[in-house]
Order: structure tokens, then sequence, then C-alpha cells
């Protein structure tokens, strides 16, 4: 799959790190970076061709460009490409705020030309969780937890698992908490003798109605932090899956079952590391489609959200994540924030790409 890129931040490398990961199946055909230090640091570091505007990245024929840009910028270079006809992946979120998802939603909504790189449900424990859902192991799923990622990421989990798309309204009802944490570890790296501080935790409730209702559970700076644990759970009409723990009512009554993971490496274990597949119950409900690149379960996802947009862009394969899904992600998360500032419930409803 031939894509550029466009960003030099941490973002960008994702995209490049799985293209230098896995070369066969993923190229990066240029990276436009607008300053010169920034194009010569991408060019040494990465061994790609570095452009300075869309034009000359285009002329290189890429089958999509996925944006990596700010929050700020996205919204400007997603109408730049759709004008130029181009296939693009957009980062999360595809724009700030509920405005200017609306306003980029009347410009590109109707093209088809837009898909976001939400990848959560590509990793392989939620991938894994998801198959047996949809194999109706736990009937009907009417509630999920999610006590890992931040707003739109555990929205669109939430989501997945119940099934929700993007024309679902939803109420949200958010209150936020401080309590000292310790917080050993940051983007910035290791924190030395770390103390207790205040720390934020947002508690939500999303109500999809009909039964269906989400749980978010965050705590600030909870991706890093190695003393927090990060927890799942999907209950449906038979039973419900915890973390990697499936309990149902069967024909012989109430079973609880796991699900498993082949994983290399391990001990005397020769074939490298790897997660190879999660099964349950006997069954393969997960293969990883890139063993033998070594590759991280987010960065699966991230390379396997890449490889999927190359399939649709060349018309072999469906819509990843389109835009409308990013879009109901980010307003839901945006009133997961508002309604922890005000108190009061917030309804996310009426929104034109529903």
């Amino acid at each position: 799959m031939r894509f550029g890129v466009i960003g030099s931040g941490w973002r960008s490398e994702f995209f490049l790190r799985m293209a230098a990961a896995a070369p066969d199946r993923l190229e990066v055909v240029g990276v436009l970076a607008r300053r010169a230090e920034a194009r010569e640091q991408l060019g040494r570091t990465w061994g790609v061709p570095t452009v300075e505007s869309v034009e000359e990245l285009l002329a290189l024929q890429p089958e999509f460009v996925a944006a990596a840009v700010t929050w700020e910028a996205m919204p400007a270079v997603t109408r730049e490409l759709v004008a130029a006809g181009v296939k693009v992946l957009v980062e999360t979120p595809p724009a700030p705020n509920l405005e200017g998802l609306r306003s980029l939603w009347h410009d590109v909504g109707s093209s088809g030309l837009v898909q976001v790189a939400e990848q959560y449900m590509l990793m392989p424990g939620h991938a894994a969780r998801l198959e047996v859902v949809r194999r109706g192991v736990i009937g009907t799923p009417h509630a999920v937890q999610v006590a890992s990622t931040h707003l739109y990421h555990a929205v669109s989990m939430v989501r997945a698992f119940l099934g929700a798309d993007a024309g679902a309204e939803a109420v949200v009802s958010a209150r936020r908490f401080e309590a000292p944490m310790v917080d050993p570890l940051t983007p910035a790296g290791w924190v030395e003798n770390p103390e207790p501080t205040p720390r934020g935790t947002t508690i939500a409730t999303i109500d999809f109605g009909d039964g269906r209702m989400g749980l978010y559970d965050f705590v600030d700076n909870q991706w890093w932090n190695p003393v927090l644990s990060r927890r799942i759970l999907v209950r449906g009409s038979l039973g419900e899956i915890a973390d990697e723990t499936v309990r149902r009512l069967t024909a012989d009554g109430p079973v609880t079952s796991p699900i498993v993971y082949r994983r290399t490496g391990i001990d005397l274990n020769l074939e490298g590391n790897d997660v190879v597949h999660a099964s349950f119950d006997g069954e393969v409900v997960f293969r990883n489609p890139w063993v033998g690149t070594r590759l991280s379960d987010d960065d699966i996802a991230v390379a396997s959200i890449l490889e999927e947009t190359g399939r649709w862009a060349c018309g072999d394969g469906s819509a990843p994540y389109p835009l409308a899904d990013g879009c109901q992600d980010h307003a839901i998360g945006l009133a997961i924030g508002e309604s922890a500032r005000t108190g009061a419930d917030v309804r996310v409803s009426g929104n034109p790409w529903g």
C-alpha cells in the first residue's frame, strides 16, 4: 500500500514506523513537512522522500494520504486533499470542536473520501472480544465499561461493542474528581522519587437509549501510569466479558471460559516475540495479520488501519472507519468534557453526519 504522510510530529512517526517494520506491505512514497529542518531530520531518520507542498506529494502518486497534523490544522488539510480528489486518512480527532466537526462534514462529508485513523478496535484484545460478542456468546450486548484510554478512543470502543452507529443519539452525564495519586511515568520519561500529587478522574455514563449504556472511567495520564490498570467489561443478555474472562449462561448452566493468547518468544520458544492469535473455547477469534514484524498491540492496530485504508482506497475493501464515526466519537467525547465542567447532562443529537 503506497501512501503519503503530511506532518512531522510524533503521530506521523507512528505511520513511518509501521512502513519501516513491514516494507513489503506498506510504503511511504513521501512526507510533507513545511520546515526544512524537519524534512532533513525525517529523511535522515526514516530514509523517506520529503516534499514541501501537497502538489509535490500527490505527484508521487500515493493511493491515499495520512494526515497527522495539529487539531487546528486538520480541517484545512482535509479540505485541500478532498478538493484534489484524494482519499485521506485523518488522525483523531478530525476537527478540534463541535462547530469544526459540523463545518468539516458540511464541506467534505458527502465526498466519501475521508477515513479516520481510529485503531483501538483493531488491537488484538479488543478485536478478540468483539468477535466473541459477534458470535452471540454473551447474547445481546447492552453495557460497556471502559477504563483504559480517553474520550473519543474510549467512545469508539463503547459504540463498537454496543453496535451503536454514528446516528445514535446519546445523553452524557459526567463528573470529575481529584485525589492524590503517584504518577511515576509520563510521556517525558520516568519521574525520580514520585510523590502523590492531585490527579483528576472523570467518570461518565453514556446513555444510547433502549437500555444501552457506556461507563467511562479515566484517570489523568492513565495511558502511561504503570500503577493503573486498564479494564474493559462488555455485558450482554446472557453474560459478560471482563477483560479476558467470559462468563455466560448455557444449556448446561453458568460457564466461565478465558480468551487465551498464543504469544511466542517466551521461555525457550525461539520464534521471536509476537502475539500470534487469540482463541476462545478452542476456536481462534483473532489472528495477528502482522506475525513476524514483532509489533506491539497498538502498532498492530496502526498497521492494520493503514492497510485497510489502502485496500479501501484501491477498491479492494470496505471503509475502515468513515468520517461520520470519527465525528460522532469526538462529539460524545466533547460532551463528556462539557458535562464534567457544568455538572449537567449533555445530549448529543441532530448532528449532520447522523
